[in-house]
């Protein structure tokens, strides 16, 4: 079967460009249609009816579980491209369908497309519908697991993995549609957007004061005041974060409240 369409759902314009770049390198592939938030995704699924959809987990406004849920038949075959950490990735392994974990490796991505195409040539559409169902409660309980975790943080370092404590961060930093997450002495890059964490982290903990820059409360060693008023964090581990004017007048009030 060739001449295939794919439907990119992610709420990173960045990931979708460069899952689109990869696409445009697969001769195979006629039609690249694009959805940015769960609403979106719908209906372009619906109107385009794709042969394969990529689909990113959390969105802002909702979970490709909705997405899944809603998806005409018979469905295409889905592809996820997911900032999972590692256990969670383990309901995607159990799995028939296949994922891609960010950031996104052009070799294993041809892979997961190839078993795509492969896949939307000869399922049936009942074994299609049984692998979607099948899938839905598998990430459901992992994503149910994670957010019991949500103070917990796995990065891959060689060949292993490392649990870093939350305790020991002092700052996260936006690198692109990721984040490196800072302690004292190292940096480890982590698979999940700054947008994404700051909803899941504790505010009483850790604080946003810049559109790249979350640090951890107790890290702040001291403010101090920059020309036309401007802020500038110096952390704990001597790194000096300008806060942005969004976030100033938060600061102002945090120093400014009685211990």
């Amino acid at each position: 079967m060739s001449g295939m369409s794919v439907l990119v759902v992610d709420d990173e314009p960045l990931a979708r460009r460069r899952l689109t770049r990869l696409l445009g390198k697969m001769e195979w592939v006629s039609h690249i249609d694009e959805a940015g938030d769960v609403a979106q995704a719908c209906q372009r699924a619906d109107q385009h009816r794709p042969d394969i959809l990529l689909l990113d987990i959390q969105m802002p406004g909702g979970t490709g579980f909705e997405v899944l849920e809603r998806l005409p038949h018979p469905p295409p075959v889905v592809v996820f491209v997911t900032a999972f950490d590692h256990h969670a990735l383990r309901a995607f392994e159990a799995s028939a369908i296949d994922y891609v974990t960010k950031p996104i490796e052009p070799g294993r991505f041809r892979i997961a497309m190839d078993r795509a195409r492969n896949a939307a040539g000869s399922r049936r559409q009942s074994d299609r519908i049984a692998e979607l169902q099948e899938t839905v409660t598998s990430l459901k309980r992992a994503l149910n697991s994670r957010d019991k975790r949500a103070g917990e943080f796995w990065v891959k370092s060689q060949r292993e993995y490392l649990r870093i404590a939350p305790e020991s961060i002092v700052r996260f930093q936006a690198d692109r549609d990721y984040v490196r997450i800072h302690v004292r002495d190292a940096d480890y890059l982590y698979q999940e957007s700054l947008a994404s964490l700051e909803r899941r982290l504790d505010p009483t903990d850790f604080l946003r004061i810049h559109r790249s820059t979350i640090v951890r409360r107790s890290a702040i060693a001291r403010i101090k005041t920059a020309p036309f008023a401007a802020l500038i964090a110096v952390l704990s581990d001597g790194t000096e974060v300008r806060v942005g004017r969004t976030y100033a007048s938060g600061i102002r009030a945090s120093i400014a409240r009685p211990a």
